[in-house]
């Protein structure tokens, strides 16, 4: 037991060393997060399948930016997304949050000045 209890404190104290370099009013949300959160939609806003769990991972990504650095980033992933993935319709996607009965403050597309979310 006291073997295990050393490696655990290192990452503890790992962990709460990095914490207290990121900024304050950083965003905790990355794209890698988004895009986990969103995989479920990849087969609707291509064309190749269903909404299905889609609604899940979007309000569960809409629930998870609680600031306005966590919504300005989940915003500029999404833009990112859009404009890099290839084979997704632009209209589902900006279609999405009504879709899953959320409204968010700013439109899913390569377009949109994510520096003026809130």
């Amino acid at each position: 037991m006291a073997g295990t209890i050393k490696p655990m404190f290192v990452v503890l104290i790992a962990v709460v060393s990095i914490m207290s370099v990121v900024p304050e009013g950083e965003a905790a949300i990355g794209c890698g997060t988004v895009v986990s959160y969103l995989n479920p939609c990849l087969p609707y806003v291509t064309g190749t399948g269903a909404l299905g769990g889609c609604c899940k991972g979007i309000n569960d990504l809409y629930a998870a930016a609680q600031t306005t650095a966590d919504r300005q980033s989940v915003c500029g992933c999404l833009k990112d997304l859009a404009a890099s993935t290839s084979g997704v319709n632009l209209g589902k996607a900006a279609g999405l949050p009504s879709q899953c009965g959320l409204n968010i403050p700013y439109k899913i597309s390569p377009s949109t000045d994510c520096s003026k979310v809130q």
